[in-house]
């Protein structure tokens, strides 16, 4: 059986106590978190890459006519067009989150990785303890739905995989293109609301894959994370100000007042509720940094 993800084939066979998550951030991308006591799925293939993150038990499956086994923060790559299936490998049932990727976007990625058109990375070992792909996976199911995360999480995906395949890390870029880079960097600093790709791309002339990679070089985070953290910054300066609070999240591009906390809290230690009555509080101007603020 050839599917797109396995979504399908895993909802039908969910029993009892088994159950699957599924959601679709962006074109190309999707996103599995599921749990299964006994058999998962029978075997299948998928056209996308899918690389998952074992939280929980032991994960077993046949694939390239072996036997494999995934215990927790163990990483597993399934390339495009393999047979797989998938089994719990004790009594107590097992955990996961995937990630699908079309190959499509790993190779565009790869592609600005190694400065020229390349094979897709084929990754020899299935399962590995790749701390690079591991972290990609977990932030995937932390960011929002928003283009410019789905290219950051791309690219670690994609180097993930170079490194896995090559069994070194991927180089730095060998150039910067610093007058593209500042258009960047001052388009991105303008912007309220969520940027899409091909904007950037228009400002910058440069590949998405290119521009996030370079980006990092030159201010040590990716496009994604500084514009955050600049829609962030517009939030709280506006904290207390009697603007309710789903009325501001939309206005700094988030999606609702409940992602608007989530990424306030995880950027500043803080509940956006929390620092605009700690700020109003008598003595606040004692208060001269929030923890984890920039």
């Amino acid at each position: 059986m050839v599917t797109r993800s396995a979504r399908e084939g895993l909802v039908r066979s969910c029993e009892g106590g088994d159950w699957v998550r599924t959601w679709a951030p962006g074109e190309g991308v999707e996103l599995l978190r599921a749990w299964f006591g006994g058999r998962a799925y029978a075997r299948h293939r998928h056209d996308t890459y899918a690389i998952g993150l074992t939280e929980a038990g032991v994960q077993t499956f046949d694939y390239r006519r072996r036997v494999e086994r995934s215990t927790p923060g163990e990483v597993v790559v399934l390339h495009p067009d393999e047979m797989h299936d998938g089994r719990a490998g004790t009594g107590a049932g097992f955990g996961y989150r995937i990630v699908y990727v079309d190959p499509a976007r790993i190779a565009a990625a790869v592609r600005a990785i190694r400065g020229r058109a390349a094979p897709l990375p084929f990754v020899r070992e299935p399962v590995s303890r790749s701390r690079t792909l591991a972290r990609a996976v977990t932030a995937a199911f932390r960011s929002g739905p928003e283009p410019l995360a789905l290219d950051a999480l791309v690219l670690r995906l994609a180097e993930g995989l170079i490194e896995g395949a090559d069994g070194q890390l991927a180089r730095p870029p060998r150039r910067l293109d610093h007058t593209a880079l500042e258009r960047a960097r001052a388009f991105l600093q303008s912007r309220h609301a969520i940027v899409r790709s091909v904007d950037l791309e228009a400002v910058t002339g440069l590949s998405r894959y290119e521009l996030a990679r370079q980006f990092r070089a030159s201010y040590g985070t990716s496009p994604y994370r500084y514009s955050l953290m600049r829609r962030l910054e517009f939030a709280r300066s506006r904290l207390g100000g009697g603007t309710p609070l789903a009325e501001l999240a939309l206005a700094a591009g988030f999606a609702d007042q409940a992602h608007f906390t989530r990424m306030f809290r995880s950027a500043f230690g803080l509940t956006p509720g929390r620092y605009a009555r700690l700020r109003g509080a008598e003595g606040v101007s004692m208060i001269t940094r929030v923890p984890g603020a920039p």
